[in-house]
């Protein structure tokens, strides 16, 4: 039967304010239904081959890619946030009892500066290393605090933690089993033609196999290289800052050197100048190059974005939407400039 102009407005309505709901329903456990797609579009390569290798039987095969990806990515991940907890946890003792005071590691590297620099500090009304020292004080308590909350409030979570992440493992194994039937209807029912569909889901599907792949394989490997040298130069919790590390090098060229480049100021300005060059050198060059070198080749090659547009996509997607952004962000830009690239081009096809 012919639908009439306003039935079919009726019916677009309709499914605008169901699909409107649906979305609202899920948005509590948005990262678990999230990072669940996620893991599928990364493991459906492995679900394909474990289908061949067990004749088609697909509960077999997402359960085998389902314990792959367990082994791989999930009990690592929980294994270095239990150990950061307990880091975490040693360091706020520390600064708590004061132990560890980073108003005297200031006023250590105030007393050992030279009068000159000491002279041009003056000129900019930095005169009173007292108060900063005390400010610094004030704040290391007050961060300690704030690591303590959340480290309270985590453990006050483990039930909603536990809830999330079994919905993840859940979704995940109907993702991976059911994968390329979804795939098939949400092309069905995307209204666009056939090339623009086969294009964008191609772009989408690059984007984020690349951006997962290549800043968590960069991230780790920054972070490991952080705290392997931290370590070596004697610098309290080194496992911590390195994970630190880890987290902020999902920031393109300015991620990691934010930890190390002050605390190479700081042996450089205390005298402990071989430690000072070391962590320089190894920062710049090791620590450097893998951003320099593998985040382009893994992350930019496959996804065709300028670095500016990474960087930037990246620092708006994790302002947005934490954590989550540095995948949501480059796929939004990337999805931006596919489907301005089709507009463009949509008389040539």
């Amino acid at each position: 039967m012919k639908s009439t102009p306003l039935e079919n407005k009726a019916f677009l309505l309709l499914l605008i304010i169901v699909s409107v709901a649906f979305v609202w329903i899920l948005l509590p456990y948005y990262g678990a239904v999230f990072w669940g797609a996620i893991l599928a579009i990364l493991f459906a390569p492995m679900q394909r081959w474990f289908l061949r290798r067990f004749n088609q039987r697909r509960n077999l095969a997402a359960l085998s890619s389902l314990g792959v990806c367990l082994l791989l990515v999930i009990l690592p991940i929980t294994l270095i946030t239990l150990s950061l907890i307990q880091e975490g946890s040693a360091l706020y003792e520390r600064i708590n009892s004061g132990q560890l005071n980073f108003g005297e590691y200031f006023q250590h590297m105030w007393d050992s500066l030279p009068n000159s620099f000491k002279s041009v500090l003056h000129r900019f009304d930095i005169t009173d290393p007292e108060s900063i020292r005390q400010r610094l004080t004030e704040g290391a308590a007050q961060g300690s605090q704030v690591m303590a909350g959340r480290v309270l409030s985590f453990g006050q979570g483990t039930f909603q933690f536990f809830i999330s992440f079994g919905i993840m493992l859940y979704l995940l194994f109907f993702l991976l089993r059911d994968g390329q039937e979804l795939v098939a209807i949400i092309r069905k029912a995307i209204p666009l033609s056939e090339i623009h569909k086969r294009s964008l889901l191609r772009k989408f599907t690059a984007v984020i196999r690349a951006t997962v792949k290549g800043n968590i394989i960069v991230a780790v490997i920054q972070g490991t290289l952080g705290g392997f040298i931290l370590g070596v130069l004697g610098v309290e919790g080194a496992v911590l800052w390195g994970v630190v590390m880890a987290f902020l090098s999902l920031l393109p060229a300015i991620g990691a050197g934010l930890i190390w480049g002050p605390v190479a100021i700081y042996f450089l300005a205390t005298g402990a100048l071989w430690q000072g060059i070391v962590l320089i050198l190894f920062g710049v060059v090791v620590i450097g190059l893998v951003d320099n070198i593998l985040r382009p080749i893994l992350v930019g090659k496959d996804t065709k974005l300028p670095d500016y547009v990474v960087l930037i996509s990246t620092l708006g997607g994790m302002a947005m939407f934490g954590l989550n952004g540095f995948v949501i962000g480059p796929l939004v830009a990337a999805l931006f400039m596919s489907v301005w690239d089709l507009f463009s081009h949509r008389e040539d096809m």
